[in-house]
């Protein structure tokens, strides 16, 4: 599970023959998958002869990226469709297109219910985009779609699929920092009675490599010096392209991209983590020990019943390993609380793991029904006063792990990758990430004692010498590249 985040795009001022082009904003809203997608979408609307600008106040079209995975985000979604919608009576935007996953997952219902949308577009118009958007602002008005399972679009057996790996789409960066998302593969083949995500983001297919790597020296190209790997499913990639040990021997040649310093791997599922695996993210230079391992619980009565496999002591001993590669290795997770038939024993059974694992981030999610996935239909559900009381009892928890956590690190050498630098308050702040930090959700790191001469995109070295909950004090050592 990944916390919605909302990231207006980026772009900087167009030259003089290119004022009257038609002007678009895209608004991204949910994961760093979604990110990668607004990128593509830029940069065929780039193609198609569209302008791209940051402010949706400045813009004649406004795409909204959606984000469709939990309550919260889709009615951020909505939220920021409306608000959009609302430029209207300024005279600009004229055009408010909806895209993304809340839009494929519900189609022509979403189109229906808001009617402040010019347009509800699914993925299937992505190729197309910008015809669409051209037809869209001469006063069409295309029919939703109709949502479907896109699971049933590819065949069943992961290497039936070959064939589907996707083209490699032009990106047009929509952020100048160091960081870049970099896609490594779309869909996921598990049944989580609790997601709806395989609905309609379909099956599992993996990039080719050569578009894979292709794309991380584009990205080192345009800035980026961090290459964050995303999909919804990390741990299968190659499997559809006949070798599961595919990003093993993929991460050594990423490393190896001239001007990128460090590659981070996002979202491994723990039954599919195996020790190669462990063993590459840990050890191989350029790559950030980092394991986002979604254990989801701990209890494997409810992980059962989630469609999921393990108990504490294989997600212990998968750490396990994890250290013993990679001693201070960043680990971060997610967890869902009050789901249905989980009882106090089992709440225990989690809570017990959580203070064993020593994990520097948990993700923690109170239990609600999806549309259309397996959990909706149980009936020992939880009451919401339950859920919301047993979420408030694992947070606090968390947050007291967490903080005991970024405490174990005091003394520790960390490399961090500079992402804000600025005057506040008269003073200058330096913030970034070390290598056990991924992007947005797992706390940063304030570098202090340094020259004053840092810049975003630097990479410093320092000592751990204070924690802020989640976020650490470095001092710097000096040593910059």
């Amino acid at each position: 599970m990944t916390t919605p985040t909302t990231a207006p795009a980026v772009a900087p001022d167009p030259p003089a023959d290119e004022q009257e082009l038609h002007a678009v904003a895209v608004v991204t809203l949910g994961c760093a998958r979604n990110e990668v997608d607004s990128e593509e979408l830029a940069g065929r609307l780039t193609q198609g002869g569209f302008r791209l600008v940051s402010d949706p106040a400045d813009a004649d079209s406004v795409l909204v990226n959606t984000c469709g995975f939990v309550e919260a985000a889709k009615k951020d979604s909505v939220d920021t469709l409306l608000q959009a919608a609302d430029l209207k009576e300024n005279g600009r935007p004229s055009t408010v297109v909806a895209v993304g996953c809340l839009a494929e997952r519900y189609g022509a219902d979403l189109a229906e219910s808001l009617p402040e949308a010019d347009a509800v577009l699914g993925f299937d118009d992505y190729p197309d985009i910008a015809a669409r958007l051209r037809g869209i602002v001469a006063g069409e008005r295309p029919a939703a779609h109709v949502p479907a399972d896109r699971r049933r679009l590819l065949p069943i057996s992961p290497v039936d699929r070959a064939a589907a790996a996707p083209a490699r789409v032009e990106r047009t960066r929509l952020e100048t920092g160091p960081l870049a998302s970099l896609k490594l593969a779309s869909g996921c083949d598990r049944r989580c009675t609790f997601c709806a995500i395989p609905s309609f983001r379909g099956s599992f297919v993996s990039r080719r490599p050569s578009d894979v790597l292709h794309d991380a020296q584009w990205l080192a190209g345009e800035g980026a010096r961090e290459l964050f790997l995303v999909s919804e499913n990390s741990t299968s990639y190659g499997k559809d392209l006949g070798d599961l040990r595919l990003l093993e021997s993929l991460l050594p040649t990423l490393a190896a991209t001239d001007g990128v310093e460090r590659v981070r791997v996002s979202y491994l599922q723990p039954a599919e983590t195996r020790p190669g695996l462990v063993e590459a993210i840990a050890t191989t230079p350029g790559v950030a020990p980092y394991f986002d391992l979604s254990f989801q619980h701990a209890s494997a009565t409810v992980l059962r019943r989630m469609r999921r496999f393990g108990d504490p002591e294989s997600f212990l001993g998968l750490l396990e390993q994890v250290r013993s590669h990679a001693p201070l290795a960043g680990i971060r997770s997610n967890v869902i609380v009050g789901f249905p038939g989980e009882t106090e024993q089992d709440l225990e059974t989690l809570t017990d793991f959580l203070v064993a694992a020593r994990l520097d981030v948990v993700g923690v999610f109170g239990y609600s029904d999806e549309d259309g996935t397996e959990a909706e239909s149980f009936t020992d559900k939880h009451d919401e006063d339950e859920v919301a009381a047993r979420l408030a009892h694992v947070t606090d928890l968390v947050e007291q792990l967490t903080a005991q956590r970024a405490e174990e690190r005091l003394g520790e050498v960390v490399e961090v990758l500079v992402e804000h630098v600025a005057v506040e308050d008269g003073e200058l702040v330096v913030e970034g990430r070390g290598a056990h930090q991924g992007p947005e959700v797992d706390g940063l790191c304030r570098v202090e004692d340094h020259s004053g001469d840092l810049r975003v995109g630097d990479l410093v070295t320092g000592t751990v010498v204070a924690s802020e909950g989640a976020d650490l004090v470095v001092a710097s050592a000096g040593t910059v590249r």
